[in-house]
């Protein structure tokens, strides 16, 4: 029975020590304000600066993400090569292109929903109207899944349909870039322009992207895939790739495995020949970009973290100058009966409580750094909790390490010498 009575006295003991630590903090605060604001100050610099490298950089891969993926639901993108880096692409360029009677293979795949056709060239235009000319654009040829599989928007008009794709129409839907350069005033849909010299029907324009290249990911134009290979591949290097969204509930995985058999069969490769073509998760680019960015960031954190250690000396200071006002006060606990483990713990917790506040006001710059900065760069921002918590525990462990110190030193006084001491 009496083995636990320690135990059920030590919370309240520990929480005694919590109270007398923070009150001490406070003291410290109110007895030497300058000091105490220049400690704060530093270690909240440090968190802040951490907090808005780590949110900003989210929100810079966040942005990437989805002006590289492109689509708000998840597609697989199949092409002589993925792209991912590693790859010998002047071999994989050699492999045969995807020609249309392909397109019935990928939709026969199960769990696929839309296919995408698109037909390209290495060649751009100068786009022109009356007196107006477009800046260098891009020129592709789809299907009629485009806009959706991608999550583009059609602001004005119309998309070409099927109908449209089969009947190689001239009819194409312009970029934001090059309507607002060649109709910023008038109204483009029904308008006549040519493209490499061949007059196409303009019946639809996209809404803005707001892409993270700015106005580059809103220069291009498409026309119908037919269309495109009549009249435009002998402008450059063609190639031709698919692309399938997949159906709801269905795995990405298993869809890609289902594309993969299918495009064998169609490209008649016996058992053990290897693949000539790649077929890649939409999410997989994400996923490259959010480890490169990753990278940067612990990068970036790693070197502001030097303000922090900055502010951990100023800690450090700070408590050996406390301890050594307190040595007497110190010395009168110690000769009433406190241990040297509350000593320690009780500078300890001082030492915590003001990199803590500093953490706290840290976090508050921080984000609202961060939300300045991403509203200015249109990167989404994002509210984190692990890592405001992560943030606020990490400034209290920097007191509590570069408090050692101090606290150590504070511990070992001898009762007898402290009392000595004025």
């Amino acid at each position: 029975m009496n083995n636990q009575r320690p135990d059920r006295d030590a919370a309240p003991v520990v929480g005694l020590q919590v109270r007398e630590g923070v009150f001490q903090a406070f003291q410290i605060i109110v007895g030497h304000p300058l000091r105490s604001f220049l400690l704060i100050v530093g270690v909240a610099i440090g968190v802040a600066t951490l907090l808005a490298i780590i949110t900003i950089v989210s929100g810079l891969s966040g942005r990437i993400r989805d002006d590289i993926v492109s689509a708000n639901r998840p597609y697989i993108w199949i092409a002589r090569y993925e792209g991912l880096g590693g790859e010998d692409i002047e071999e994989k360029l050699r492999r045969p292109q995807f020609e249309p009677e392909l397109i019935s293979y990928v939709a026969a795949a199960d769990g696929v929903e839309m296919v995408d056709y698109n037909v390209s060239n290495s060649s751009g235009t100068v786009l022109h109207y009356g007196d107006e000319r477009s800046h260098f654009v891009q020129v592709v040829g789809t299907a009629e899944a485009f806009f959706y599989m991608y999550s583009f928007t059609v602001g004005e008009g119309r998309f070409f349909t099927r109908e449209e794709i089969s009947a190689r129409a001239k009819v194409c839907v312009l970029g934001y870039g090059p309507r607002e350069d060649l109709f910023p005033r008038i109204d483009p849909i029904g308008k006549t322009l040519r493209i490499y010299g061949q007059a196409y029907r303009i019946i639809g324009a996209m809404e803005k992207r707001g892409s993270i290249i700015g106005q580059l990911g809103d220069n291009y134009a498409v026309v119908p895939w037919t269309s495109f290979e009549r009249d435009f591949l002998h402008e450059g290097v063609e190639d031709r790739t698919l692309a399938a969204s997949v159906v709801p509930g269905f795995d990405t995985g298993e869809v890609i495995s289902n594309i993969t058999g299918q495009l064998r069969q169609g490209r008649r490769l016996r058992p053990g020949q290897p693949n000539d073509f790649d077929v890649i998760a939409s999410q997989t680019y994400g996923d490259v970009i959010d480890s490169v960015t990753g990278g940067i960031a612990l990068v970036l954190v790693v070197l502001s973290s030097i303000g922090l250690m900055v502010g951990g000396i100023g800690v450090m200071n700070i408590m050996l100058i406390s301890v050594t006002e307190r040595t007497r006060e110190i010395g009168v606990r110690m000769a009433v009966g406190a241990r040297r483990q509350a000593v320690l713990f009780q500078v300890l917790v001082e030492a915590g409580t003001l990199t803590g506040i500093g953490g706290v006001l840290g976090i508050g710059l921080g984000y609202l750094l961060s939300w300045a900065a991403t509203g200015v760069l249109r990167f989404p921002f994002q509210f984190s909790p692990a890592t405001t918590i992560g943030a606020a525990l990490f400034s209290v462990a920097i007191g509590v390490f570069f408090g050692l110190y101090p606290a150590n030193r504070a511990a070992r006084l001898d009762p007898i010498e402290a009392l000595q001491r004025d």
